[in-house]
This record gives C-alpha cells, structure tokens and sequence, in this order.
C-alpha cells in the first residue's frame, strides 16, 4: 500500500496543546468578624461616672447629681403662680379704659405673664374697674365665687375702693370689700396704667409672702 505525503506538512512539526487545569483560587481560613469600634464616654463626662465616695453629713443628691437644687414646693407653686396672672375681663366704669390701656402694646402687660382672660372659671385675678352699684354687686359676688382658688382681688380707682365721687349716693357700694375680700388698692380717679401695674407687681409680692397658706 503506498503512502503519499503532502509537501505542505512534511516541513512542519506537529505540536499538540493540552487544556491547562482549572485551578480554584485558594480559600483564606475563616477569620473573626470584627465589630465596628463604639467610642466611650466623653472625655468631660468620664469624671462623673466614676463611684463617689459617700461622705457622712452630706445629702447623697449634692454629690451624684451636683448641678440639682432644692427649693420648697411651695415655693415653686408660688412663683409659677405670680409669673402666670390671668385677670378676668370685665369693667365697670371710666377705670376699664384705663385697663384696656394697661393691656395695650404701649404697655403690654402680657411682658409680666399676665394675659386678660374672658371667663371667671379659669381666672384668679379679679380687677374690679369701677363704680359698683348695689344693683351689680350680686353679679361681681357671683363672678367672684365662680372663680378657683387660689385667686385675688384688686380694687381699682376711687370708686371701687370707697364710693369716690359717688359716695354720698344711696345706691353706690361704698367700696368692694364689703362683698368680696380686696387684696391690693389702687387710689387714683382714675389711675393711671402705671399705677395698675404696680398694683401687679405688688400682688406678685404679696403672692410670695403668703406661700404658705392654704385654702386662698
């Protein structure tokens, strides 16, 4: 049997390429999973958690909490009370402008926590701004019993003190505390609003000082 060669290959060297093995990349072995680092406490504030030491004599709170202070209850009712007035709103005479003026922006008593308030149910401050006849003062009586304790009264101008100018009329009040307790007068016909806000001023006094009683 004859074997023919072609020309074209007998020149070339037969090379033959094998498929290299696929090699896995290598595993790392399993490491710890680390947490984020937590910052500590302030620098500023470490010095406060630390234990204090308990020194006999000494309120414990002064020295846990040193920043605390202690003050009476009634102390603190007192002056939220005298920093939170509400008048009722009602006049009577020629005083009530002079009122309304007091509340005005040239004055603006809403500065000392005062604010006017419509009903006697949640007011505590009657300002009575006026003549007051015997025909009204059932009326000003009511308005005062509907009112909460604690509350007060100011009497305002001449005429809701003692009659002013009316005094020597049969119908006319010969002042207010004959049907309700008075706190603060303000003499003047009629008082200026300067002279009401002191009256205010002095009632916050007064609200102080009596702190401690009970049953207003």
């Amino acid at each position: 049997m004859a074997v023919t060669s072609d020309p074209i290959l007998e020149g070339a060297v037969a090379t033959t390429t094998t498929p290299e093995p696929i090699t896995q990349p290598a595993t790392a072995p399993d490491e710890p999973m680390t947490l984020p680092v937590i910052p500590g406490e302030h620098p500023n504030e470490a010095p406060r958690l630390t234990p204090v030491e308990v020194v006999p004599g000494k309120a414990l709170y002064k020295q846990i909490l040193p920043g605390v202070m202690q003050v009476p209850l009634d102390l603190v009712l007192a002056a939220s009370r005298k920093s939170s007035l509400w008048p009722m709103t009602f006049g009577l005479a020629c005083c009530a402008i002079e009122m309304i003026a007091t509340y005005m922006a040239h004055y603006d008593l809403d500065r000392f926590g005062i604010v006017p308030w419509p009903s006697p149910r949640q007011s505590d401050v009657m300002i009575v701004a006026g003549t007051v006849t015997k025909k009204m003062a059932p009326a000003v009586k009511l308005l005062y019993e509907q009112m909460p304790n604690p509350k007060w009264v100011i009497s305002m101008g001449a005429c809701a003190t003692n009659g002013g100018p009316y005094t020597r009329y049969d119908r006319v009040l010969q002042g207010v505390d004959k049907i309700i307790p008075v706190d603060v007068y303000v003499p003047g016909c009629p008082p200026r609003p300067e002279a009401l806000i002191d009256s205010f001023i002095a009632l916050q006094e007064l609200i102080m000082e009596e702190r401690g009683n009970a049953g207003r």
